[in-house]
């Protein structure tokens, strides 16, 4: 029996575990326990989840609740530790990149318990992002590494990990939007805020360089009120609130007959509010993903986002937090019928919904094959390992062979990364062929790469 614990902390974790642990109660093989960290507390952040997303009751709640990110983090690395010392799992799952995640990498980490990481290789590269800092952390602790997408599995092997621990799964989140939506089309929040679909705007505000600035919140509020021909509907995350009412500017917000100023809602209201909107406003990261996976126009509060595809979807646009830059895109999106048109074909830049079910099948083959382990280095045996990159030239033994063909001859080497002759990168899957004017970034003992270095070298 494989005993799993998954750690849950913070909203966007509870929505995107509940299709993994669906999948894991389902499994007669898996012993699974979920621990919840406590860094949402409140009802509406935390209780309400577990009730919809029919998530088990954890066997432990740390209830670290609010502090500094240092003094949460180290609430939960003490909670954590005595909850794997106590439960020993075979494996510990993590999501996303909340103060909960970067405690369940450390904690993991130092007992040397193996570590999934879902949602594993998103880069903003802003390290002023707290959630930059965490998930580049819980990456290089994992043993598995589950991304979303093509671009985020790029990431990872651009940082040196190697590609047997990344797998591309699609995004749980997809799963999720997925199964909840059917769920929450009997959600009457439309009828309760005399609503009608597509007439309204949702917005989301919660970043600490958002909401903890006096001069960007209120310049924020100020948009959205001078958009007063516009409906908008703003659920007010619990510390947005707090800073409104420190600075003085919920009166103004109040009084604003264009806006309707909600609590945080429940998950399949706010999930079916965001599914009839006609555009989202959000600094969340995960909420960017939902309004894609949704088929809705985003505009987000951000100078960066980890979300690049959605950028490149041309449906979700990064506007700063400037009054004028806010309000000129909310009106461009809303009048460009390209925009219109884009929703009506998206890809499927997240899966197709069966995350979930590929993670917990990669779980289970690694563990029956006894690959669920943390690897140490054995330099006597396998000798000193150096990075080297080389050019495929033409004609040499390399060109047009598969990538698992070379690893198959050279079995220590690890191709950590491929670039096409124009440099663009190129994912070292097994079924990639090798051509002229490739470019190889590998990682292996000395010998072996001299061994590389002459098939390469030596023409046909």
């Amino acid at each position: 029996m494989l005993k799993i614990m998954i750690i849950v902390g913070a909203r966007p974790q509870f929505i995107k575990s509940a299709p993994i642990i669906r999948e894991m109660l389902a499994c007669p093989d898996i012993d699974l326990k979920v621990v919840h960290s406590g860094q949402h507390y409140a009802e509406e952040m935390s209780d309400i989840f577990f009730q919809q997303l029919n998530i088990p009751q954890p066997i432990e709640n740390l209830g670290v609740g609010s502090g500094t990110h240092a003094i949460q983090t180290a609430a939960m690395l003490e909670g954590l530790e005595k909850t794997f010392l106590k439960y020993m799992p075979d494996l510990v799952i993590v999501v996303g990149d909340t103060n909960t995640t970067l405690a369940g990498a450390l904690a993991t980490s130092k007992l040397q318990i193996p570590l999934a990481h879902v949602e594993a290789g998103l880069r903003s590269y802003d390290m002023s992002m707290p959630e930059e800092i965490n998930r580049k952390l819980t990456d290089h602790c994992s043993t598995l590494l589950f991304s979303p997408t093509l671009n985020a599995a790029i990431n990872l092997v651009n940082e040196g990990i190697p590609s047997e621990r990344i797998f591309v799964t699609g995004d749980t989140m997809v799963d999720a939007c997925y199964q909840h939506l059917f769920e929450a089309k009997d959600s009457t929040i439309l009828a309760r805020l005399k609503l009608e679909t597509k007439d309204y705007l949702l917005i989301t505000l919660h970043r600490q360089e958002n909401v903890d600035k006096k001069g960007t919140l209120k310049g924020i509020i100020e948009a959205l009120i001078e958009l007063k021909d516009l409906k908008i509907v703003f659920p007010i995350h619990p510390r947005t609130y707090l800073r409104l009412r420190e600075f003085g500017i919920l009166k103004l917000l109040r009084e604003a007959e264009n806006i309707i100023v909600e609590k945080p809602l429940e998950y399949l209201e706010f999930l079916y509010l965001m599914h009839k909107a006609k555009l989202v406003v959000t600094d969340s990261g995960g909420i960017q993903k939902e309004a894609y996976i949704l088929g809705v126009p985003c505009l987000t509060l951000r100078y960066n986002t980890e979300w690049i595809e959605t950028l490149n979807s041309g449906i979700n646009t990064l506007v700063g937090t400037e009054k004028k830059n806010i309000i000129q895109n909310v009106k461009y999106t809303l009048e460009n019928p390209a925009i219109e048109k884009k929703m009506k074909n998206l890809p499927k830049l997240f899966g197709d919904g069966k995350a979930a079910k590929r993670i917990i099948k990669i779980i289970l083959e690694k563990y029956n094959n006894e690959e669920l382990t943390i690897e140490r280095s054995n330099y006597l045996k396998e000798g000193y390992p150096v990075y080297a990159t080389y050019f495929v030239e033409k004609g040499s033994q390399l060109d047009g062979v598969f990538l698992s063909d070379v690893e198959k001859k050279l079995p220590k080497i690890k191709t950590l990364l491929l670039c096409d002759s124009s440099g663009n990168p190129i994912y070292p899957s097994d079924d990639v062929k090798v051509i002229n004017g490739y470019v190889i970034h590998t990682h292996g003992p000395k010998d072996e790469q001299q061994n590389l270095l002459k098939l390469i070298k030596k023409k046909i």
